[in-house]
């Protein structure tokens, strides 16, 4: 028993499994009424898949998950190159391939590659952060995937994967400096989308910031003037992204502006969730799921099922085992003697952790709109697969903690 222990990552696979159940569950409810049925028995189909995945990935060795880590990250770059070019476009983004009625998204299991070829990179003894050609060459690992699956577009992915950067970076050493740098232009894109106001004040503290942690005039000149270029840049790519994501910025920005449009889905996410109270209506019970007021809410609305139907209670049920997630894949990154599986369980803790806190938030209007599902129970075959791995990796990383 103490062996088992000792290489079974308890904690990982009962939180993960607990919400794959949860989701499972939610998916049942919310498709039982709305002659969807089939996309419950799909999802379970791939939640078994998932779960062969995931005891692969336990049972590879890490360093071989480390020597192919590369070649893994350009199979899956030429991928998102094909779905550019053969892929099918849905709600506007050439995201996915369709394959006898099936679909994949192969910028779900990017991620996974990216991680690993970050860390590979940077886990290598004669790489060091502190070198700008490292540390260049670590960024394009990062920014290549980001491009494509921009392109195509999906704004919410490319989000995950810059919100993912920023912890991994900081993880490896990166200096204040770097990470504020790296921060900043997303604080002055975010003040330009309110107004003129909002950005002359996010430009000059984004100035102050990046001017005291300086290391030399020059870098904070040239970080700067990046930022800056990058604020005046917004309202040229907002110009450039498809209707529906232009509505969904505006929708986050005034939710009441179009109630029966772009803003429908957010104000009956918020109703859903606050009519649950605290023990909610019961199982099937909830008038907004069971009534489609949420179209599809199997996808990135899903965690207005256990909130409507178990209340505050089923809801922070939710938010518990993610933390408890979260928080031991920290622990667990933090235990590991290898650098590689070091990087990769932080890699793995900042894309789940990015997904709930962008799903959760968009799901209580706080946060826009931008096609992000929730980790392990939204509908989504590639994305269940692609979680389940990084839970296997996760474990793996746990099994190999006290090696170098």
């Amino acid at each position: 028993m103490n062996t088992f222990k000792e290489y079974f990552d308890v904690t990982t696979f009962f939180s993960a499994i607990a919400l794959v159940a949860v989701g499972l569950t939610s998916i049942y409810s919310a498709t039982y009424d709305v002659n969807n049925a089939a996309n419950f028995w799909r999802q379970l189909t791939f939640a078994g898949v998932g779960l062969v995945a995931m005891l692969v990935c336990l049972i590879v060795p890490l360093k071989t998950f480390q020597r192919f880590a590369f070649p893994f990250y350009v199979f899956m770059l030429l991928f998102l190159v094909a779905v550019l070019v053969v892929g099918s476009t849905i709600k506007g983004a050439r995201a996915w391939f369709a394959i006898a009625g099936l679909g994949g998204q192969p910028s779900e299991f990017a991620k996974v590659a990216t991680i690993l070829a970050t860390a590979a990179w940077f886990s290598r003894p004669e790489v060091s952060i502190a070198r700008l050609r490292d540390f260049l060459i670590g960024l394009t690992i990062f920014f290549v995937p980001m491009g494509l699956i921009l392109v195509q577009p999906d704004l919410g992915t490319t989000i995950v994967f810059f919100g993912a950067m920023l912890p991994i970076l900081y993880w490896i050493g990166a200096s204040n400096f770097i990470l504020m740098a790296v921060l900043m232009p997303i604080l002055v894109a975010l003040g330009a989308l309110f107004g003129t106001a909002e950005f002359l004040v996010a430009a000059a503290i984004s100035a102050l910031v990046l001017y005291l942690l300086r290391r030399n005039n020059f870098a904070a000149a040239i970080a700067f003037g990046v930022t800056l270029a990058i604020g005046l840049s917004v309202q040229i790519v907002y110009d450039s992204l498809a209707p529906y994501q232009q509505k969904r910025i505006a929708t986050f920005l005034n939710p009441d502006a179009d109630p029966l449009g772009a803003g429908y889905n957010v104000l009956q996410s918020k109703i859903a969730i606050g009519s649950g109270g605290w023990f909610g209506k019961g199982f099937r019970q909830g008038s907004q799921t069971q009534l489609n007021y949420i179209p599809e809410q199997w996808t990135d609305f899903i965690f207005c099922v256990p909130g409507e139907e178990f209340g505050f209670v089923g809801g922070m049920l939710v938010l518990v085992l993610f933390a408890v997630l979260l928080f031991n894949a920290i622990r667990v990154a933090g235990a590991s003697r290898n650098r590689f599986g070091s990087i990769v369980a932080v890699g793995i803790a900042s894309v789940l952790a990015v997904h709930v806190i962008i799903n959760v938030g968009m799901a209580m209007a706080i946060l826009p709109v931008v096609g992000i599902p929730l980790p392990l129970l939204s509908y989504g075959g590639s994305a269940l697969v692609a979680n389940m791995m990084m839970m296997g990796l996760l474990m793996n990383v746990y099994a190999h903690r006290k090696e170098y």
